[in-house]
């Protein structure tokens, strides 16, 4: 009788045993992710109106830095250049109007995140990888979508 208690006893530490290593590390885990979580870059920790004026400059050496190194991102500021005035002149209601405009501003925005992860991934190796080429010719085909959208927005709008 006493070795069927002593067994179970042995068995029911084991268990606790267990438990508490398990418990144990995930409290730590826990505790590291938090504190993974409260780090900041070095970059961050501008409040208020001073965080406005950095972000707004952020955004202005973005829209140089992709003017002066990608081609592509020239001729979309040359397409909306055309094509926004173009829209001005034409008989469309407000509406229309708008939303011709803000396709041509969306082409934009997509050759932006286009060049950001072709910048992303030739930072983070030269090397020809397939990773690397389906993340570029994603990107690429997104801005192929934009262009899409382009095009079929203003033949809708303008088709007779």
């Amino acid at each position: 009788m006493s070795f069927f208690f002593i067994t179970v006893k042995m068995r029911v530490q084991k268990i606790l045993f267990r438990i508490l290593s398990d418990s144990s590390f995930k409290v730590i885990q826990t505790f590291t992710a938090q504190k993974k979580m409260n780090e900041t870059s070095p970059f961050k920790g501008k409040t208020g109106i001073k965080r406005i004026f950095n972000a707004t400059q952020y955004s202005i050496d973005g829209f140089t830095a992709a003017f002066k190194n990608e081609a592509a991102f020239r001729q979309i500021v040359l397409i909306n250049i055309i094509l926004i005035p173009v829209s001005v002149s034409l008989d469309v209601s407000r509406a229309e109007h708008a939303v011709m405009i803000a396709v041509c501003l969306f082409a934009l925005i997509v050759e932006l995140f286009n060049s950001a992860i072709e910048a992303v991934v030739d930072r983070v190796s030269l090397d020809r990888h397939p990773l690397s080429k389906n993340a570029k010719d994603m990107g690429s085909a997104a801005q192929f979508v934009a262009l899409a959208i382009i095009f079929l927005t203003w033949l809708i709008i303008l088709w007779p």
